[in-house]
């Protein structure tokens, strides 16, 4: 009895301590649970701003990388676009010449493009006077662009060649062309020009004043201006025939050219502003010489020439090394031309058509 007495005493006596160390083990799991939920969660916590850290960094290389390709893009075009020619030509016509702007579309749409070269082909004249024109010619706006209506009342000698050489430097202008390049996305929103590359300074290297009976081979004129200076140049066919002095007189109304310097000194200067009246070709060259301008002068002679027939001191026969060819005033004296040129080699064969 009392053997049971002592161990019950006993038993009773280590109860406290078994259920102290039962209740420290729960507490024990219960923490560490606890700790593992709470560790897992850090881990996601910090998975979380590790990503959040990492994403801006590739956007940022993304965008450093986008920035530099824009920036080597833009200088690529800046060096192209100081290589390549750029020329204007302005053919001076008259609003109701539909034919012949469609003619001549053709004819300069077809040349090959030559390499390292922008030709720019524009039809010039004045305000459109008549209810048709203002349908007709919008047509041709909308599927071609390339008119150029000036504000000035049609005429040959009047001021036309003044009007068109003085607008241009306003027409091509930098800011204007840098809005032009601002676009609506069609949904109100403006495309900003940033990446888009700046427009070339200047617009044009050369700009043309030529004739609707005219016609220029593109590559032979684009080879002859290559060694040519792009400044206070004054380049066409000298006038009086006979002479190859460039400095005689002035170049033929057939089509001349000059550097994109004289061009913008003729929208500034007085001179030209002051002597408006008489042939135009001929009243050109009073104002250079005047202002002491064009010193670099090219005589094309005789790459350019008038048409053969009939003969004259101001032409001869057709030959490859031709530039231009003027006084092409009927449709039989382009065929001609155009027939000695072979300006339909290029032409593909197709089942569509059977042409001899």
């Amino acid at each position: 009895m009392k053997l049971l007495t002592k161990a019950y005493s006993r038993h009773v006596h280590h109860r406290p301590f078994i259920l102290s160390s039962i209740a420290f083990i729960l507490f024990f799991c219960l923490l560490a649970s606890i700790n593992e939920v709470r560790f897992d969660r850090l881990i996601d916590l910090g998975q979380c701003a590790i990503s959040k850290l990492q994403y801006p960094s590739i956007s940022i290389s993304t965008t450093t990388t986008t920035n530099s390709s824009s920036s080597s893009n833009a200088t690529n075009n800046l060096a192209a676009a100081d290589d390549e020619i750029r020329i204007l030509i302005g053919i001076l016509t008259l609003p109701d010449q539909y034919p012949r702007r469609h003619l001549l579309r053709m004819v300069y749409g077809t040349q090959p493009t030559p390499k390292g070269a922008k030709i720019d082909v524009k039809f010039v004249f004045c305000n459109l006077t008549k209810e048709d024109q203002t349908i007709l010619v919008a047509l041709e706006i909308m599927r071609f662009d390339d008119i150029i209506i000036l504000n000035c009342k049609e005429n040959m000698n009047n001021g036309k060649t003044f009007t068109y050489f003085s607008s241009l430097p306003d027409i091509f202008s930098h800011d204007d062309t840098q809005k032009m390049l601002e676009s609506d996305d069609g949904n109100g929103t403006t495309t900003s020009s940033e990446s888009s590359p700046s427009p070339p300074s200047p617009p044009y290297h050369y700009v043309m004043k030529g004739d609707d009976d005219s016609y220029f081979r593109l590559g032979s004129l684009v080879s002859s201006l290559r060694p040519l200076p792009r400044n206070d140049l004054y380049y066409g066919y000298v006038i009086p025939c006979p002479s190859m002095d460039p400095f005689v007189e002035y170049m033929s109304g057939m089509g001349y050219l000059v550097s994109w310097d004289i061009v913008e000194w003729i929208k500034e200067s007085e001179i030209p502003r002051s002597h408006l009246d008489g042939p135009e070709d001929k009243v050109f060259g009073a104002w250079l010489k005047e202002g002491r301008r064009g010193r670099n002068r090219h005589n094309a002679k005789w790459s350019m020439y008038n048409f053969p027939v009939p003969p004259s001191g101001c032409t001869h026969e057709f030959w490859p090394d031709t530039i231009a060819v003027h006084l092409l005033k009927n449709q039989p004296k382009w065929i001609e031309t155009l027939k000695y040129f072979n300006a339909t080699k290029d032409l593909k064969p197709s089942k569509l058509y059977h042409i001899p």
